[in-house]
């Protein structure tokens, strides 16, 4: 198709639980409208989407990638993004530019803990939404079924548009229900309850025509009405082209969808995806709105003010770059070599600086910290670790100064390990991993009275500087406070800053295993000064070494992070998942049934007992289960514990 209009685009997001056939889907689409002459296969390593090794190996998507096809005239562009929880950013990034969502249900798995989130981000984008049944030649499936069970967990307004020939091993076709006469008696109820002038037709009894369903079902998906549900099996081809039928009779164009703040002649370009190829460069993927994209066009960075020129255009397909001379309003573009702008920026046209809302973002529940394996990769790690994270903004990079370790994080531990094999393949920079150290803390289990004299004599002047002091704790999450009562000039007002800022020196590294001291308040009530000895750094030393004496004194604590856990799990598997977190010293502060087959488990959970919570998750549950959890507060450690932390980070047996 050498020229298309923006009414004739479709910009779809297949989205769906890992395993449930997108990919494939996708794959047969492309050999449906002859954008390839040969059927691609996941397991042959031959995909259009799954081109990246990482992916090849594993058999399953890890990164989005965009696929276009041509059919009667329109273009669809095809999103194919990861099921893996791990990669739900990408599925975040291409919810951001499409204009529908397509969820991909395993007829024979079933819905699953993928398809409720793909559900429930594609409602918080506000997506005209979709489902297709895959797998439908598989042993035990039924399309009615799956439908059934879809209308149970969405609502009814989830209606079949198509029926389907035979079942299991004996699924031979796929019919439009509209053309056939099939819609079934409930479908068209729920169609004509989202239109007014439908609904008048069906009470006064006539007849609803082919054209008038149609376009019912087009308005209703539309307005987030109605939830049209198609039938496919990707690996025998069946109903392909009946879906990309549907995909243009009933999914939104870029001209029905159209955003606020951005005119129809000026330039607005948004990033939604980054990519780092090694021989390419940089690759930055965008949608356009506004103006058409043409070459040898001079931008501007909406967040930052600074200019980019686009050399060239291309039409991104799979793994291809395609040079093109325009790319119109609603499209999805390529360029290289951008010097600033990143993944959620906006490239403008010098006078209309309008800044489009970034990709949602999507909580680490992982980290590893990294080191470079040899001394050739230490000056090359911080640049690669900047560009894989720059690739993929669900990666973020933490330099821990508590702990003197660079940690990265992601959404699951297959997240992180996949970006480590990335930055070696990519870059050329080898890396090792290893778990976390923990940012514990030290605070007081009780009050102490503190009497410390720092006197030195070593020749000339010496040092004298005597304080008397309180300590006492206070919450866990304050941080050290000093306060003076000092009456009559015993300790001589311009030493008192001195003595306190001995003390919050102190509290760097407490009397444990020297981790900071928080949740401590310490008073300077009394003291004495030398009229000749006294110095402002005599009262430091003085205000420190007393601090400490007060801490050993004090039922010194350790304090450990907890993180508050959300947990998603198949109702089969909430008793042993609940079983591992009280294994794992987690407090259950809440179940509750979601009312589609899995439970949402609620819990706080010290982080030094979570930290390979993802695989365990998904060791018990089949990787139906996922998580979301953050760090909230600090509490002790419980006294059996403490000993071998203290031993585990001094070095002690």
């Amino acid at each position: 198709m050498t020229s298309i209009s923006t009414d004739r685009i479709r910009n779809v997001v297949f989205a769906a639980h890992s395993g449930s056939g997108k990919t494939s889907l996708a794959d047969a689409m492309l050999y449906a409208t002859g954008a390839t002459n040969r059927k691609g296969r996941v397991d042959d390593q031959t995909s259009a989407s799954d081109y990246e090794p990482e992916e090849q190996s594993r058999g399953s998507s890890i990164q989005l990638a965009v696929v276009p096809c041509d059919w009667k005239d329109c273009k669809i562009n095809v999103l194919d993004t990861p099921g893996y929880p791990d990669f739900r950013g990408d599925m975040l990034s291409a919810m951001r530019v499409a204009d529908a969502a397509l969820i991909v249900v395993s007829a024979a798995a079933g819905l699953e803990v993928g398809t409720l989130q793909a559900w429930q981000t594609a409602a918080e984008s506000g997506l005209p939404t979709a489902f297709v049944v895959n797998k439908l030649d598989r042993s035990e499936t039924d399309f009615d079924s799956t439908v059934s069970e879809i209308q149970t967990a969405f609502g009814n307004n989830c209606i079949a548009v198509q029926s389907v020939d035979g079942s299991a091993d004996q699924f031979s076709a796929v019919e439009d229900a509209i053309a056939s006469g099939t819609l079934a008696e409930e479908a068209t109820e729920s169609l004509v309850e989202t239109d007014d002038d439908l609904m008048m037709k069906y009470l006064e009894g006539e007849e609803l025509t082919a054209d008038d369903l149609t376009a019912g079902i087009r308005t209703g998906t539309l307005n987030r009405d109605l939830f049209p549900i198609f039938a496919v099996s990707a690996e025998m081809s069946t109903g392909i082209t009946e879906l990309l039928d549907a995909i243009v009779a009933f999914l939104p164009s870029p001209s029905d969808r159209a955003p606020d703040g951005v005119s129809s002649d000026a330039s607005a370009n948004f990033i939604f995806k980054t990519s780092a190829d090694p021989f390419v460069g940089k690759v930055s993927f965008m949608r356009v709105y506004g103006a058409e994209l043409t070459p040898n066009s001079q931008l501007v960075v909406a967040r930052t003010g600074d200019n980019e020129r686009i050399a060239q255009v291309y039409k991104p397909i799979g793994k291809e770059l395609e040079s093109v001379d325009r790319v119109v309003v609603g499209d999805i573009a390529a360029v290289t070599k951008l010097n600033v702008a990143a993944t959620s920026d906006t490239l403008c046209g010098a006078g209309n600086l309008a800044e489009l809302p970034p990709v949602p973002k999507a909580d680490p529940v992982f980290a590893l910290a990294v080191n470079p394996v040899a001394q050739s990769d230490v000056d090359k790690m911080a640049g690669a670790l900047a560009r894989i994270t720059e690739e993929d903004p669900t990666l973020r990079i933490e330099r821990n100064s508590e702990t003197s370790q660079t940690v990265l994080h992601g959404l699951g531990d297959i997240h992180v390990e996949v970006a480590i094999q990335r930055i070696a393949r990519k870059f050329d920079v080898n890396l090792e991993t290893t778990l976390p150290k923990i940012a514990y803390r030290e605070t007081i289990g009780s009050k102490a009275e503190i009497d410390y004299r720092h006197k030195k004599q070593s020749g000339g002047s010496g040092q004298f500087g005597h304080v008397m002091m309180r300590i006492a704790p206070t919450a866990p999450e304050e941080e050290i406070s000093f306060s003076s009562s000092v009456v009559g000039g015993n300790v001589p007002k311009e030493y008192i800053p001195s003595v306190e800022k001995g003390v919050k020196n102190a509290a760097v590294k407490g009397v444990l295993a020297g981790f900071p001291v928080v949740g401590v308040h310490c008073e300077l009530y009394d003291g004495k000064a030398h009229s000749v000895d006294s110095s402002g750094i005599a009262f430091e030393i003085a205000g420190s070494m007393g601090f400490r004496q007060g801490l050993r004194d004090a039922r010194p604590q350790l304090l450990e992070p907890i993180m508050i856990m959300d947990v998603t799990v198949p109702d089969d598997n909430a008793g042993d998942v609940m079983g591992d977190l009280n294994r794992k010293r987690a407090r259950i502060s809440g179940m509750e049934p979601l009312g589609n087959g899995y439970t949402s488990i609620k819990a706080e959970a010290p982080v030094s007992m979570m930290q390979r919570y993802a695989a365990d998750l998904r060791s018990l549950t089949q990787a139906r289960g996922a998580f979301n959890s953050k760090i909230d507060h600090y509490e002790p450690v419980p006294q059996q514990d403490m000993d071998k932390v203290i031993a585990q980070y001094t070095g002690g047996d």
